[in-house]
């Protein structure tokens, strides 16, 4: 579990995840502690007002799951030992089963 993979594309691919994942937790970050979406958000993803009213919860949920694939990464950018891996993709399955969770608790 390295960045010492031969295939230059699978390197990119993982850098454009850490990057997205990156920008995932700084967005969901922002809404959840400013509790103000952004304008921009609010009409491009045509929030309801019951979901415009929960910017806390949809925020955390969003850094949660930029949380989630950035430590599933972690191990092929980093080199570690593969039990550390493991450990780490066992924390990333559980912060991204947080994040389902409280998408579900979202009310419609």
């Amino acid at each position: 579990m390295s960045m010492d993979d031969p295939d230059p594309l699978m390197i990119a691919l993982r850098m454009v995840i850490v990057v997205l994942s990156s920008a995932s937790v700084v967005l969901g970050l922002r809404v959840a502690m400013s509790r103000r979406f952004p304008a921009a958000w609010i009409r491009l993803a045509h929030l309801t007002p019951s979901q415009q009213a929960q910017p806390v919860r949809l925020g955390s949920a969003q850094a949660m799951l930029g949380a989630g694939l950035l430590i599933q990464q972690a191990p092929f950018v980093i080199s570690m030992p593969f039990p550390v891996g493991v450990a780490l993709f066992a924390v990333s399955l559980a912060l991204l089963l947080t994040a389902v969770g409280l998408f579900a608790l979202l009310r419609h």
